[in-house]
């Protein structure tokens, strides 16, 4: 008898243990530090990196202002350090540079960081902006001759919008609510969308005349 209640006692624990909440990871950005990093062509650019570390271990270096998606999960620019070394120069110290990438989302509940794939995306060209969970940049083609306007949303595979752009390229798009709106401009073109569950609709308007100041 005594023994067949210790192995109820066992069993309900091992339930209850079962159903417990995960448990909270820690997520943490360090301090800023400033490097230059280069682009594919070798010019440079001071950015802000720091790093971020997940239950005080590092995972990544990351650049600019994080973006809160929802409470729990976050979005943040990743940047990377890439081994510069020639081939003749084998046997010495690696030669580290710093390069911009893409984008990263953390989970701060389970701690889980995954690579975000944007269509198109140029991390020397593109200036993605966030609103909500929606992403606005200028985009760029494999040979880079065509330029894009580009939104996604997270946990979308396809693109809710990919259109030809006639500029040369774009600053960070702007955001309006009410309703939601993304603009893109350039030197001589802009066109604002307005951006719903699964598209995004045009609304186009020229500025043909316009150009730098």
């Amino acid at each position: 008898m005594y023994s067949a209640c210790w192995w109820f006692v066992v069993l309900v624990g091992l339930a209850a243990n079962s159903f417990a909440a995960p448990r909270q990871h820690t997520v943490a950005l360090g301090r800023w530090r400033v490097v230059n990093a280069v682009t594919d062509d070798g010019h440079p650019q001071q950015v802000k990196v720091r790093a971020l570390f997940v239950d005080r271990h590092f995972r990544e270096y990351a650049a600019g202002i994080p973006h809160d998606v929802t409470d729990r999960m976050f979005v943040i620019r990743r940047t990377r350090r890439v081994n510069d070394s020639l081939p003749t120069e084998n046997g010495k110290k690696p030669r580290w540079v710093w390069q911009l990438d893409g984008w990263l989302s953390i989970d701060r509940l389970t701690g889980r960081i995954a690579q975000l794939n944007f269509p198109a995306f140029d991390p020397e060209v593109s200036q993605a902006s966030w609103y909500r969970d929606y992403a606005a940049y200028c985009g760029r083609s494999d040979d880079g001759d065509t330029i894009y306007m580009v939104v996604v949303q997270l946990g979308r595979r396809k693109p809710l919008l990919k259109k030809e752009f006639a500029s040369d390229g774009c600053s960070a798009p702007l955001w309006e609510r009410n309703p939601t709106r993304v603009t893109f401009k350039g030197r001589s073109e802009k066109n604002s969308f307005v951006v719903r569950a699964h598209s995004a609709i045009g609304e186009t308007e020229s500025e043909s005349g316009e150009g730098p100041e």
